[in-house]
């Protein structure tokens, strides 16, 4: 299916209320995945891929926390 032909009628969700919802899940699921990788690195004693991946992590947070303000606004018809 490409993304010209749901437009909702196979999800429920329309198309742009659906991508936020995935782009939410994305930006948190990746902060659950960097944790694991910044233990991996403090194990190692590498500090400087940790913090690499905190500030990744940190930047996958605010990416979610933007997406759930945008789609709450979307979805409260604001």
């Amino acid at each position: 299916m490409t993304s010209g032909t749901e437009t909702g009628g196979v999800t429920g969700t329309q198309d742009k209320d659906y991508n936020l919802i995935w782009y939410v899940e994305s930006c948190l699921s990746n902060a659950l995945r960097l944790e694991t990788y910044i233990q991996d690195a403090e194990r190692d004693k590498d500090t400087e891929v940790a913090e690499l991946f905190r500030k990744a992590q940190a930047d996958s947070r605010k990416g979610a926390e933007l997406g759930k303000e945008l789609l709450r606004a979307r979805l409260s018809g604001g």
